[in-house]
């Protein structure tokens, strides 16, 4: 699964894993941020206030970390060259390199259109206390959201289809490694399909998983921070009173709750979903061999097969029913804790209608990068029975 596309994939993760903190680490603790002026950036770029427009994405602060960023990636993809010979690695490290960066510039939007917030609702509050007011400034504040909004939008759309191309290079490295191997492999039950559909499923799951997951600690490196900082605005919580870092504390502990709780709700549907692939790919198979075979694919044959995918599609219905019924009750009460949470703040008069977006905007973002698992566990789910069967599929090699 990983072998075809990556090299030595469990040094490589791990090799990515420690490049992105030794990276981090140098970035935040070592004022990397600022060694740009040993180049010639202007003297205290690094601690200038970012515009809130589109310029801020050519200011020496964004250009010195695009320059970061590109020497970065190419001394790993050089270590890697050096150590691996894995045709792929072009794609699995340049093209991995690529994405990622895609997913920080979508971030940085983001922190844009958060800073935008403020000015913008306070304008409308402005002009809705002095009973009227000029126009003009909010036709500005919405051609600066639209100028931003259009590199998340080109940004996006160039990640999709470079996305795309990328899953399915790593089909064809899995196609190419199983095709290679395939004596070995044909009298596996359902080796036809796990070679021409698990492999696509796989790589598309585990690139959409693998892509939340880096967004959702991106979003948390630049929002948690905010989140500090504004819970000073915020410093009663309804039920249990006066407490410091009282957001941060706020979305962690909502996050904790529904992932604790779908996990235990959903526990059975990995295994499930694994025994459905397999009563349905016998099902599938015996209908092959009547094609061919008068003595195969019987009616009493096919009707116990049947019976077998019927039984295990009433137990997912099951389980999934109450799954579902947790999931859904946790979303419901999710559109309404962040303005539960300020409830406390509002009915004090400690926010403008700018500041109260702000928090919002600040607060779900790090809400949602902590319920993470919450929102992907049907996603993992189907990906838990994928590896099952193409690791079952796999063992043969290994042996």
């Amino acid at each position: 699964m990983f072998k075809s596309f990556f090299p030595n994939p469990k040094r490589f993760f791990l090799s990515v894993v420690l490049w992105f903190f030794i990276n981090l680490a140098l970035w935040f603790f070592a004022d990397g941020k600022q060694w740009g002026e040993y180049l010639g950036f202007p003297q205290g770029y690094a601690e200038a206030e970012l515009a809130i427009n589109i310029s801020r994405f050519w200011s020496p602060q964004f250009l010195w970390f695009y320059l970061w960023f590109l020497v970065a990636t190419a001394l790993f993809a050089l270590f890697w060259k050096i150590k691996s010979d894995n045709p792929w690695q072009r794609w699995s490290v340049w093209g991995s390199a690529f994405i990622l960066f895609n997913i920080w510039l979508t971030v940085q939007v983001s922190v844009a259109v958060n800073a935008w917030y403020v000015p913008f609702w306070d304008s409308i509050q402005q002009i809705l206390n002095s009973g009227g007011g000029e126009v003009d400034k909010l036709y500005a504040e919405s051609w600066t959201f639209i100028s931003l909004a259009s590199i998340s939008v080109t940004s996006g759309v160039i990640s999709a289809f470079f996305t795309s191309h990328y899953i399915f290079r790593w089909r064809t490295a899995m196609n190419e490694y199983y095709v290679q191997h395939w004596e070995k492999l044909r009298h596996i039950e359902g080796a036809s399909q796990r070679v021409q559909e698990d492999t696509m499923r796989f790589a598309t799951i585990v690139e959409d998983l693998g892509v939340e997951l880096v967004r959702a600690v991106l979003m948390l490196i630049a929002f948690l921070p905010l989140l500090f900082v504004l819970s000073a605005k915020v410093p009663v919580l309804p039920f249990i009173g006066e407490l410091q870092y009282s957001l941060v504390w706020a979305a962690i502990g909502w996050a904790v709750f529904g992932t604790v709780l779908l996990m235990v709700v959903g526990m059975k549907l990995p295994g499930l979903e694994f025994n459905n692939q397999k009563v349905e790919a016998a099902y599938r198979k015996e209908l092959v061999y009547g094609e061919d075979h008068e003595n195969r694919a019987q009616p009493a044959t096919l009707k116990q097969l049947f019976k077998n995918i019927r039984a295990n599609y009433f137990k997912l219905y099951f389980h999934y029913a109450y799954f579902n019924l947790f999931a859904r009750w946790y979303g419901q009460l999710d559109n309404l804790y962040m303005l539960f949470v300020l409830f406390p703040a509002i009915a004090a008069g400690l926010l403008t209608l700018g500041l109260i977006q702000q928090i919002m905007g600040v607060f779900n973002r790090v809400r949602e990068s902590f319920q993470y698992l919450v929102s992907s566990w049907k996603t993992i789910i189907e990906l838990l029975s994928i590896r099952k069967r193409l690791k079952a599929f796999e063992s043969i090699l290994e042996k």
